[in-house]
């Protein structure tokens, strides 16, 4: 199922690729896949296999950009076998682990391919349905991304998952029922205008949609983890909120910040400003009262004996109002 949504001053981020790497790569190649991973050794091989595979059928000049992402188990060394095995294995390297946004930024800087193509490491994205999605960007797409639409994850992270779409979809109104799949396709103009920092990857579409690019969505086979675990926790609710505050300033506020800004500080302001004069007026009423109660208390006693009377008058008018 494809959709289109047409819906803007590209600046290059910088980057951690080392120049060999780059001194070595081919400069017109047709599709790259790239891969950003993180304690993944046993699901490498297998993934290579069917990546292999698949591009191999296309008949398309490809190669395939692994970012490891400061592994700390064997990942290292298999990528390394497997680039000595196949010429069109790419490998670069974060020291430490940076995010998934600096992993692609670091892989869409390596990779030369016209095409290029993101998915996860963990063997859950099916390299099968790579073709589909050069069939959707051939009908005049710019990007497509993926939808699982049946997931093989935790009930937490599929109503997580839900809860943050519906939301995005919201404040957005880009309508892509899942725009977190890591599972995407991209004509290379897209990439490259393309900033990428904190968690901005989640956001690709509607940043893509905004800078007038044309996104669809296509369902997408979703397999259960075979290797490792998941590295979702509860730490990425309150992330999710502040992607949905970026979200509505990409969508609404992208070209006027100050409407955000100055909308924002008036009503705080103005709460300020009630508060204070609240507290003032009860400051003032407060010592005015400790004034008459400490000049003459008897009086005091008296006004207060008059308020509870007349409450009381005007209850007894009440009664006779309603009984009558």
């Amino acid at each position: 199922m494809d959709r289109v949504f047409p819906i803007t001053s590209p600046r290059t981020p910088w980057r951690l690729v080392p120049p060999p790497v780059l001194e070595s790569r081919a400069i017109d190649l047709e599709v790259s896949v790239v891969i950003p991973l993180t304690n993944e050794a046993a699901s490498l091989p297998e993934l290579h296999r069917q990546l292999s595979a698949v591009l191999r059928g296309l008949e398309l000049t490809y190669e395939i950009v692994f970012v490891d992402d400061g592994s700390r188990d064997e990942s290292p060394q298999v990528l390394f076998d497997l680039s000595r095995a196949d010429p069109a294995v790419v490998v670069v390297t974060h020291r430490t682990n940076r995010g998934k946004a600096d992993a692609l930024a670091t892989g869409f800087a390596a990779a030369r391919g016209e095409i290029i193509f993101t998915m996860d490491a963990d063997l859950q994205d099916d390299p099968l349905e790579i073709p589909r999605f050069l069939d959707a960007l051939n009908k005049g797409y710019d990007m497509i991304s993926g939808w699982k639409s049946k997931r093989y994850d935790s009930f937490a992270r599929r109503l997580q998952s839900q809860v943050f779409n519906g939301m995005t979809r919201l404040v957005s109104g880009l309508p892509l029922h899942d725009i977190n799949c890591g599972f995407k396709a991209y004509r290379r103009q897209v990439i490259e205008e393309l900033d990428l920092y904190g968690d901005m990857h989640r956001l690709i579409p509607i940043i893509a949609a905004n800078k007038g690019y044309r996104v669809g969505e296509i369902e997408v086979h979703h397999h259960p983890r075979v290797h490792g675990k998941s590295r979702y926790n509860w730490t990425r609710i309150p992330r999710g909120f502040l992607d949905l505050i970026t979200v509505g300033c990409l969508t609404h506020f992208a070209f006027r910040p100050l409407h955000f800004f100055g909308t924002v500080g008036f009503l705080t302001t103005t709460a300020g400003a009630g508060i204070l004069g609240t507290l003032t007026v009860q400051k003032l009423l407060f010592d005015i009262a400790s004034a008459v109660v400490a000049r003459d208390p008897k009086r005091a006693l008296d006004a207060l004996d008059e308020v509870f009377k007349s409450g009381a008058d005007l209850n007894r008018f009440a009664m006779d109002i309603l009984e009558i």
